[in-house]
This record gives C-alpha cells, sequence and structure tokens, in this order.
C-alpha cells in the first residue's frame, strides 16, 4: 500500500510539473515558413515572440483556455496538498475523497481547455504551410489522462 501511494504521489507531481510545462510554453502548434513557427496560449514565436494574432472572434475562445489551463494548474496543486494533508490527518479505512474529487475537477478543466482549442485554433498558424501540434498540446492530453487515472484512485484509495 505504501508503495501505491508514493507512485500516485510521484505521477501526481509530474502531472503538476507536466501541467505548468504545457501552461507556459509556447508550442502548442508548430509550423514550417521558411523557419519553424510556434505558438501557444500567450506567444506568436518566429524568430522573436510577439503577441498571438486572434481573431476578435476566437479571443473569448483564447480566454476560455487560457483561463482553464491555469485553473486546473490550481486544483491540481491544491488536491496534491490536501492528499498530503489527508496523509497526516485522515483515520485509517477512510477514503480520499476530498483529493479525488478535486483531481476530477482538474480533468475536467483540462478537458475543457484542450477541447475548445483543438476545436478553435488547429491549423492556424498565419504564415505557415504545414502545421502540426506541439509538445506542449500533447503534454496537455497527458495530463488529461494522468489526472483522470488519479483522480479514480483517490476515490477508491483507503487509507490503510
Amino acid at each position: 500500500m505504501l508503495v501505491l501511494l508514493a507512485g500516485i504521489f510521484v505521477v501526481h507531481i509530474a502531472t503538476v510539473i507536466m501541467l505548468f510545462v504545457s501552461t507556459i510554453a509556447n508550442v502548442w502548434m508548430v509550423g514550417t515558413y521558411n523557419k519553424t513557427v510556434s505558438s501557444g496560449l500567450w506567444l506568436f514565436c518566429n524568430q522573436t515572440c510577439s503577441e498571438l494574432p486572434v481573431s476578435s472572434d476566437d479571443t473569448a475562445s483564447l480566454k476560455t483556455v487560457q483561463a482553464f489551463m491555469i485553473l486546473s494548474i490550481i486544483f491540481s496543486v491544491i488536491a496534491l496538498v490536501m492528499f498530503i494533508a489527508q496523509l497526516f490527518t485522515l483515520e485509517k479505512g477512510k477514503r480520499f475523497y476530498i483529493t479525488g474529487t478535486i483531481m476530477l475537477v482538474c480533468w475536467l478543466c483540462i478537458l475543457i481547455a484542450v477541447s475548445i482549442y483543438t476545436a478553435r485554433f488547429t491549423g492556424q498558424i498565419p504564415p505557415s504551410t504545414a502545421s502540426h501540434h506541439g509538445y506542449c498540446f500533447i503534454l496537455a492530453w497527458i495530463c488529461f489522462c494522468f489526472s483522470f487515472i488519479i483522480g479514480i484512485l483517490y476515490l477508491v484509495l483507503r487509507k490503510k
């Protein structure tokens, strides 16, 4: 049981780190136009980075993606702190309901953010000839999977 708890804790920390990286870095979409260009949630990078060129129709969608990615980081960190607190305060035989619920809220925030980004911004790098998803987009989907698995494990797991 101790090994399982330690494994979940390590995966949870890895998920938090990957969420930070995927939100901060600007490599959600990558394209080629003489050189490699990339765009993220915050900036458009060619040789230098500048403000992300977004149409007025897509501004609200981009702000929503940014907000939900930040919320997912916040909920993931809160769940990690709650897990550590529950390790020391929870009675034996009780389940980690609070931690699991918060982690599933994190999962929902990631789902909303990445789904909106997929629907609205896939392939929209302005001067690009061929574009594809970057590593930040892939990390966000990996975090989506990890947060769901961790959330379910927290709900099922009992303190021994």
